[in-house]
């Protein structure tokens, strides 16, 4: 009989339901890995080394990080390793949407000033952009901001995406005339402090920041720094190098930023897609057939 690993926290509907998918399989609510030939979840990664029965695991997030220092030449060779890839384009591409949106229209201080009682007035408009027409410069050609560039249509923005081929010549040619610059990019030996000090130098001083990928890609240091002196307009950041955020991190009281606090891809169906998600692949590993979400650990995502 088949054993499954649960390696993430369901309600007792969600159990029953998966429980009802996975037939005659036998599934282990604890997370313990032996003996198990599946996991659904995220399990420890110092787990999988020595749990030798197991085949795949599937994971319940789009990254992995934590799993890329195993020793994947061996450990490949047995287990096969799923990610939720393209689970989260519609949520994330909103998130950025509304973040974009309210940098541009003013909503992030308007909602501050509505906080603390004060009336601001006209002063405000003399500050406000639109998106129509923005130059948008897009980091990754995934699934997320694909969808962002189809909500952005209705905008008439100039869109250019680049995707992994792409070298940082084409980005550094890129950014001094991005109006806003939007990275979905996974984290990977090429992506970690991509947007350096000198590359953020680059953006003019009314473009906009939207990081959804990973916290790993920006110097923060350099950011809050450009934010404070009125170098940059604005960022919103769904990812952060430390989740969650240090207290005493200076991004808490940067001026026009908004910390979406890895919130981006949430619904309120969220797991319940995600055991549909599982229940589907499940039915292409029984079948024999080629799984979807495989991650390629040479390439890094």
């Amino acid at each position: 009989m088949t054993r499954i690993a649960l390696c993430l926290d369901l309600n007792g509907d969600q159990i029953a339901r998966l429980r009802a998918g996975i037939g005659d399989a036998e599934l282990e609510e604890t997370g313990d890995l032996t003996g198990c030939e599946i996991a659904f979840g995220n399990p420890p990664p110092e787990a999988l080394a020595g749990a030798g029965g197991l085949k795949w695991v599937q994971l319940e997030s789009v990254g992995f990080g934590e799993y890329a220092d195993l020793d994947w030449t061996t450990l490949g060779q047995r287990l096969t390793l799923t990610n939720l890839a393209g689970f989260f384009a519609d949520p994330v591409a909103e998130t950025a949407l509304a973040g974009l949106l309210s940098l541009a229209r003013g909503v992030d201080r308007l909602a501050r000033l509505q906080a603390s009682r004060t009336w601001e007035g006209d002063p405000i408009r003399t500050r406000l952009r639109l998106l129509k027409g923005a130059r948008v410069v897009m980091l990754g050609n995934g699934a997320i901001n694909r969808r962002l560039a189809e909500l952005l249509a209705p905008f008439g923005c100039e869109i250019t995406a680049l995707n992994s081929s792409a070298g940082t010549a084409d980005l550094d040619a890129l950014l001094p005339q991005a109006d806003i610059l939007v990275a979905t990019v996974p984290d990977t030996p090429a992506t970690r402090g991509l947007l350096s000090a000198e590359r953020l130098a680059l953006l003019p001083r009314h473009a906009v920041l939207a990081n959804l990928g990973r916290g790993s890609l920006i110097d923060e240091d350099a950011l809050a720094d450009a934010l404070a002196d009125g170098r940059l307009a604005g960022a919103v950041l769904d990812v952060t190098q430390d989740e969650p955020l240090p207290l005493d991190h200076p991004f808490w009281t940067c001026p026009d930023i908004l910390l979406t606090q890895h919130s981006g891809g949430g619904t309120a169906d969220e797991l319940d897609r995600k055991i549909d998600t599982f229940l589907a692949n499940l039915a292409r590993y029984r079948a024999g057939q080629p799984l979807q979400g495989v991650v390629d650990m040479t390439r890094g995502y």
